[in-house]
C-alpha cells in the first residue's frame, strides 16, 4: 500500500486537481492502466453505454430492473452533482467515503509506479473510471454498468475489451469541437463503442444516426436492435410521472410508469426494459417487479421535482432543450403566464441555439440568467445578451446564485412555477444549496 497519507477530503481534492479537459489519452494508455490495476471487474457482466442524451437515465432504469431481480450491480457515471462519490454506486448507493479513500490509494500507488517508468498521469476520468472498477472487483456485482463521458470512441470506458451488452440512446449535437459537427459524425463516435460480434441496442429515433450505427454494426458483426418510437405508447404525462404501455403482444396491456415527468424518458425506460430482457433471457422475470422498479426510481437533476414550484433539469444541449420543450406542452405547463425559467451554460456548449429554441418555441413568463462556478462559465450579462435577441420577456440577470433563486422566486408570483435548465453545473449548485441550507426555497 501506498505511504502517503491521506485524508477523504485531501483525496477528493487531488482528483479535482486533474485536469478534466486535457487532450485524451490513447486506449492503449487506458488498458495498460487497468491491466496494472489487475483487469478489475473484467470477470464481470459489462453493459455499456454512450449516447448524447438519455444514457444517464437508461443506466439508471437498467440498474433498477435488475436489482428487482436479485442481481446484485455496479454503475459507473457522471457528472455528479454534488458528490464525486456518485459516480460509483453499487446496489444504486454510492460508495461511502471509507471505500473511496481506500480505492483511490490502491489505484495512486500503481499511479505513482507509472509515473516512476515514464508512463503518464492517468487523465481524470480514467482515474475516476479505475477506482470504480476496483471498488466493484472488491464486492460480489454480478453486472457492472458503465456510462461513457464524452462520444465512446476515445472514451476511457472503451478499453473494456468484451461487454456483455453495447447501448447507444438518443443523439444530437453535443460536443461539436470535439466529436464532429453533424449528426453523422457524432454517432460515428458513439458507435465507437460497438465491438465485433457484441450485441448493440439503440434508440432509432433519429434516422442518420441510425444509419450510421446500422453501417458500423454490419462491419463488425455485432446482433444489432433498433428501438422505435413504435416501441411503446405514451398513455399519460404529469408533472410527477408519465406512464406508457409497450407495443410487443406480451404485456401490450401492461402500464409502466417513471416518476420524471419528460416525454423522452418512455424512450429511455423501454430500451432498458428490452436491454434487460436480452440479458435475463433464459430466466424466470417477474414483470411487477420491473413496475414497481420503475415507478420507485430517483434520478437526480431529470426533471426533479426539487421543492413544490422548483423542478431541475440537466438539458445542457439543443436536442436536450429540444425534449424539455416537448415535455412541458405536454404537460400544458406553457399555458396561461407560463414558467420562469433559470438559466446559465458553459462556453463549449451550443448555447446561443439552445436559447433561441427555448425563446421561440416556449411561452415562459420571464428569464432568470446567472453563472456557474467553473472556468468555462458564460457570464450572466452576456447570456442575457442572447436572450434578449430572441425574446421580449424579462431577462433578469443575476451573477450570484442566490440573488439569481430570489429573482426567480418573485418573478413566478403566487402559482408559477421555476425550472432551473442549461447546465449540469447549475443543476448541482442549485441542490447543494437546497440540501446544505445555503438557500431556503420558498418554492
Amino acid at each position: 500500500m501506498i505511504k502517503e497519507s491521506f485524508t477523504y477530503e485531501e483525496a477528493t481534492a487531488y482528483i479535482e486537481e486533474i485536469p478534466k479537459f486535457t487532450q485524451k489519452h490513447t486506449q492503449e494508455h487506458t488498458r495498460e492502466f487497468l491491466r496494472r490495476l489487475g483487469d478489475p471487474g473484467m470477470d464481470r457482466k459489462i453493459i455499456h453505454v454512450a449516447g448524447t442524451n438519455g444514457k444517464g437515465s437508461v443506466c439508471a432504469y437498467l440498474q433498477a430492473i435488475l436489482m428487482a431481480e436479485g442481481k446484485r450491480t455496479g454503475f459507473f457515471t457522471s457528472p455528479h452533482l454534488v458528490s464525486v462519490n456518485e459516480r460509483i454506486q453499487v446496489d444504486h448507493t454510492q460508495i461511502d467515503n471509507e471505500t473511496f479513500l481506500r480505492v483511490f490509494l490502491q489505484v495512486l500507488e500503481v499511479v505513482r509506479q507509472m509515473e516512476e517508468e515514464g508512463i503518464a498521469h492517468p487523465s481524470y476520468f480514467e482515474f475516476l473510471l479505475g477506482m470504480g472498477m476496483k471498488a466493484f472487483a472488491g464486492t460480489d456485482v454480478e453486472y457492472i454498468i458503465l456510462e461513457t463521458g464524452l462520444g465512446g470512441r476515445l472514451d476511457a470506458t472503451n478499453s473494456i475489451p468484451q461487454p456483455a451488452l453495447s447501448i447507444i440512446t438518443s443523439i444530437s449535437l453535443d460536443h461539436t469541437a470535439i466529436l464532429g459537427d453533424t449528426i453523422e459524425e457524432i454517432a460515428a463516435e458513439k458507435a465507437g463503442i460497438i465491438k465485433r460480434g457484441v450485441p448493440i441496442f439503440y434508440d432509432g429515433s433519429n434516422p442518420k444516426a441510425t444509419e450510421v450505427i446500422r453501417q458500423t454494426a454490419r462491419k463488425q458483426g455485432a446482433p444489432c436492435r433498433e428501438i422505435s418510437k413504435n416501441a411503446f405508447e405514451i398513455q399519460e404525462v404529469t408533472r410527477k410521472h408519465i406512464a406508457f404501455s409497450r407495443a410487443n403482444a406480451y404485456d401490450k396491456d401492461v402500464i409502466y410508469q417513471v416518476p420524471i415527468c419528460g416525454c423522452y424518458q418512455a424512450m429511455n425506460a423501454e430500451i432498458a426494459l428490452e436491454a434487460a430482457e436480452y440479458l435475463l433471457q433464459g430466466e424466470v422475470i417477474h414483470e411487477d417487479r420491473w413496475q414497481k422498479a420503475l415507478a420507485s426510481i430517483h434520478w437526480e437533476g431529470r426533471m426533479e421535482q426539487a421543492a413544490p414550484h422548483l423542478v431541475i433539469d440537466g438539458a445542457h444541449n439543443p436536442g436536450a432543450i429540444e425534449a424539455f420543450v416537448e415535455s412541458m406542452k405536454a404537460l400544458g405547463a406553457d399555458e396561461g403566464e407560463g414558467p420562469v425559467i433559470l438559466f446559465s451554460a458553459v462556453s463549449d456548449k451550443k448555447y446561443e441555439q439552445m436559447i433561441a429554441y427555448l425563446c421561440e418555441n416556449l411561452n415562459a413568463k420571464a428569464y432568470v440568467i446567472t453563472e456557474i462556478e467553473d472556468a468555462r462559465k458564460v457570464p450572466a450579462e452576456e447570456l442575457g445578451q442572447v436572450f434578449r435577441r430572441y425574446t421580449t420577456k424579462p431577462v433578469i440577470c443575476e451573477v450570484d446564485i442566490v440573488d439569481a433563486l430570489k429573482a426567480a422566486e418573485k418573478q413566478r408570483g403566487e402559482h408559477g412555477d421555476v425550472y432551473c435548465l442549461g447546465s449540469l453545473y447549475l443543476a448541482g449548485m442549485v441542490k447543494k444549496l437546497l440540501e446544505g441550507g445555503g438557500y431556503h426555497a420558498k418554492f
